[in-house]
């Protein structure tokens, strides 16, 4: 066979003990121990992905031991900005739900985030998003508004959980739960939530973004980038500012002065 040939063949290749890898790993031609290499480390990080994966689902396994069948993942994106809304999502998975390479929605690149935003809402159970814009977290402050946006984000679910998992958060709702540190990176579920509400956020700071144009908030989402300083230094204050948040209160008080 040819090395295109072999190189055809090899993308469906599944198992290491394959027989036609195994005669493959004998031929003694370069451009085959080549692709064969190739092949071999493209398999060992699927399986550090399924790996990551499978250990993503512990907190699901356990809880279901446990007895509970209805577990909802809660996270947070936008507690930083210096604009925009706090988003939030409650997802419920369901226990087949298989999807490697799900993790922090912050470690994952845009065009495969959006892709796993669509296949999260195709699979889950049910999906509920909550938002807080500006004024309310100017009012309340940021940690108040999160939970607020998270106890929204689960009233807007069809149906109420049995049990929560969230990250790095306590809610005041009469439902178990449990908190995890980094959570987005420890649960199926908390992950699956970060993605849908770093989506959602995003694509709404797009949209403010084509309405203020000169502060570029479709590239830095609302966060304090040079390009943000410098477009509030010039043009002041838009309504989704957070006028409590350092440095627009101070830039503010001097718009006002």
């Amino acid at each position: 066979m040819s090395i295109k040939e072999i190189s055809s063949k090899l993308k469906t290749i599944r198992e290491p003990e394959d027989l036609f890898l195994q005669k493959c790993r004998e031929d003694g031609r370069k451009g085959v121990t080549d692709l064969v290499s190739k092949w071999q480390r493209a398999y060992e990080k699927e399986q550090q992905v399924r790996g990551t994966f499978t250990e993503m689902t512990e907190f699901e396994r356990q809880l279901r031991k446990q007895g509970f069948s209805i577990l909802a993942g809660i996270d947070e994106v936008g507690r930083g900005p210096l604009a925009g809304p706090v988003v939030t999502s409650a997802v419920i998975l369901p226990e087949s739900f298989y999807l490697p390479g799900l993790n922090d929605s912050k470690k994952i690149p845009e065009a495969k985030r959006e892709l796993f935003y669509e296949m999260i809402f195709k699979e889950a159970l049910s999906i509920g998003v909550g938002v807080v814009h500006s004024e309310v977290i100017d009012e309340i402050n940021i940690y108040q508004a999160t939970k607020k946006a998270m106890v929204a984000a689960l009233n807007d679910l069809p149906e109420l959980p049995d049990h929560l998992l969230i990250d790095a958060m306590e809610l005041d709702v009469p439902i178990p739960q449990l908190s995890l540190i980094k959570g987005d990176a420890r649960s199926i579920s908390i992950s699956a939530a970060s993605i849908i509400a770093k989506v959602t956020r995003d694509r709404m700071m797009k949209e403010y973004g084509e309405k203020y144009p000169e502060y570029g908030f479709e590239k830095h989402m609302g966060y304090g980038t040079s390009q943000h300083l410098e477009a509030l230094d010039t043009h002041g204050l838009t309504p989704w500012h957070r006028r409590s948040f350092a440095p627009v209160k101070e830039i503010a008080a001097r718009t006002k002065a």
